[in-house]
Order: structure tokens, then C-alpha cells, then sequence
């Protein structure tokens, strides 16, 4: 018997077990809130840019008690540094790739510069197939270039569920297959679209960084995660003005929405 069959009657056996440990931790697992706080403003000063964030709990902002700590928060703030930024968060808790796009379908047109999405950790919870994934994804993108004119659609990489505290095994360990699967149809989907990024981001998965229910991101991780995306769209926002200008003026202009930021 091949890998490819053991492996599926491995799961197969096993989904009374996952089964019932998913019943335990969502028993067991306190539900944390979206976050308080604004979900649109203007902020900074420089050239003009627009962001939306969309996405799941993690794009709320889960894990901590105020919307400037989460994701649109820190994204918006250290992109304020060398921007003015316009920026709108659409994200709920729970949302799966399907949930999204009838979200967006229902969004008021807004001109987005740059998209941010954090989605795929409930489909892969909620056992989306790949073929829906995919579909979501092709509507996703289409509609953020064509209602919401996207110049450039960055897809944050679904977090690597099997190390998530808060799940036993097996089942950390079948969710981590599922959401390697979907990311790698996540990654090489963005390849074949112009502007459109897969982002895994580069920090180290550590359970410090992890909110109270062992599930969400916590104060640190969305530091480190909007200061990322922010360097990202900055370099992003310098290549179109180098691309765009022939001039001196235009690379000087571009040189001074360099970020200057690290993760560490």
C-alpha cells in the first residue's frame, strides 16, 4: 500500500477520535471576543495609500481587548510612518473562504491600494475541500481587482495549526496536513495571478506569542505580523513608483517610503 492510500485509511480510522477531541477543546477552550476599537480611519501623513484587511478572527484581531493591538492596528500605524493611510478592517470571527466571499459581495466599494486577508484556518476546521478552496480563492481575487480596484492582493499564509497549544494530537496533526494542503493550493494559486502574494510570515511560532486560548494570535504576534505586512506594502509601494517614473525624482521619492523596520 502507498503513502497516498495509508494515509487516507489512517484517517479515515481515526475520525471518531478527532471527532470527539474537537468536541473537548471547543468545551474546554474559553471563546475569546473580537476586539473594541474603530474599524476604518485615516492616519499618518505622506503619500496617500489604502488598505482593507479582510478576512477571519485572526484579521479581527481575536486574541487581544483593543482593535490598535490586533492586525489593522499596527499595520495602519507603522504604515503611517512614511503614508497616509485610509484604511478599512472587513473580518469576523469564524468566517471560512465561502463566508468571505459572500462578504465582500455585500462590502460597500471601496478603493483598496493594498489587501491584507488572513483566512483558511476555519476551512480547514470546517473541512472545505480543495476544489471549494480554490473556487473561493479565484472569487476572492476577482472581486477585490474588480469592485475594489486591488493594485496588489497579499494573502497571509494559514498558520502552521500543528503547533497550535491548544489542539492534542492526532488531531494537531491532522488539521496541520489539512492546512498544508490548502496552503500549498493558496501559494501556488497566487503565482499564477499578477500582484497577488502568498506571505508567510518569518517569526518564530512560540507559545508566548499565542493569546490565552492557545488558538489566536496574541499582542506579540500581531506586532510582529503588522510590521511585517507593513514592510511588505512599503516595498510593494516602492517598486510602483520606481516602475512608474523615469525620472530622479521618482526613485528619490520612492526611497523615502523605504521601510525601515526588521523582524526579528
Amino acid at each position: 500500500m502507498d503513502s497516498g492510500k495509508l494515509a487516507e485509511l489512517t484517517t479515515l480510522l481515526l475520525v471518531p477520535v478527532y471527532l470527539l477531541q474537537g468536541k473537548w477543546v471547543r468545551f474546554k477552550t474559553n471563546k475569546l471576543p473580537e476586539p473594541d476599537g474603530v474599524r476604518h480611519g485615516l492616519v499618518g501623513s505622506g503619500k496617500p495609500l489604502s488598505v482593507m484587511i479582510i478576512g477571519d478572527s485572526a484579521g479581527a484581531g481575536v486574541g487581544v481587548a483593543e482593535q490598535q493591538d490586533a492586525l489593522s492596528g499596527q499595520l495602519s500605524q507603522a504604515l503611517s510612518q512614511h503614508h497616509q493611510v485610509q484604511w478599512q478592517l472587513h473580518a469576523q470571527d469564524g468566517d471560512t473562504s465561502t463566508q468571505l466571499v459572500a462578504r465582500l459581495e455585500q462590502v460597500e466599494e471601496f478603493k483598496a491600494d493594498y489587501v491584507v486577508i488572513s483566512i483558511g484556518v476555519n476551512d480547514v476546521t470546517k473541512r472545505t475541500s480543495s476544489q471549494q478552496w480554490l473556487a473561493n480563492l479565484e472569487a476572492i481575487i476577482s472581486l477585490l481587482q474588480t469592485k475594489f480596484s486591488a493594485k496588489h492582493i497579499l494573502f497571509t499564509a494559514i498558520p502552521p495549526i500543528h503547533q497550535f497549544p491548544a489542539l492534542p494530537n492526532p488531531l494537531r496533526w491532522w488539521l496541520g496536513q489539512r492546512a498544508f494542503k490548502l496552503n500549498h493550493i493558496l501559494e501556488r494559486n497566487s503565482q499564477l495571478h499578477n500582484k497577488v502574494h502568498f506571505e508567510s510570515i518569518p517569526f518564530p511560532f512560540e507559545a508566548k506569542l499565542m493569546a490565552a486560548d492557545g488558538f489566536h494570535p496574541g499582542k506579540e504576534a500581531y506586532h510582529l505580523w503588522g510590521k511585517y505586512m507593513a514592510q511588505r506594502i512599503s516595498q510593494l509601494a516602492q517598486d510602483e513608483l520606481i516602475q512608474d517614473g523615469n525620472s530622479q525624482d521618482s526613485i528619490e521619492t520612492a526611497e523615502l517610503y523605504q521601510p525601515h523596520m526588521e523582524v526579528s
